[in-house]
């Protein structure tokens, strides 16, 4: 069986869309061939990678990509993780939907310690880990 291609699209490629790659090669790898970028660049935000490692999955090697980059893969399914990329979403001939997840790094920003800082990044992880989960029937309602 061929895996479909899914796409996960957030504003910058550096923490939510990451997440979302990350947890659907671990836990649906078998399943989906999964690819993330956004429509600006931001880089690859460490805090991300770091409650990433603390639930077992290294996304340290992956980069922030622009969705131009992908421009010749064609996507089964593309699931936008912010509002502003839903709002920005370049056009897909595939399947579109929208999962919104809270911004871990605009949350951060008024934690008193680095630890409160990391409790919204990791409560992001868990959703998003929860979402994946649903695969693939969670991409049904598209």
């Amino acid at each position: 069986m061929k895996k479909k291609k899914i796409l996960f699209l957030c504003t910058g490629n550096s923490c939510r869309s990451q997440m979302a790659e990350g947890w659907a090669r671990h836990l649906k790898g078998d399943l989906f061939e999964v690819y993330s970028a956004g429509i600006e660049t931001h880089g690859l935000n460490p805090r991300a990678v770091r409650v990433m490692g603390e639930a077992g999955v290294d996304i340290s090697s992956h980069r922030s990509k622009h969705v131009d980059e992908l421009g010749d893969v064609s996507f089964d399914y593309v699931v936008t993780v912010c509002g502003h990329a839903h709002e920005n979403c370049p056009y897909f001939p595939g399947k579109v939907m929208h999962v919104g997840f809270d911004d871990p790094p605009k949350l951060a920003t008024d934690a008193i310690s680095e630890e409160e800082a990391l409790e919204h990044y990791r409560r992001v992880r868990d959703e998003i880990k929860a979402f994946i989960e649903t695969l693939p029937d969670g991409l049904k309602n598209t």
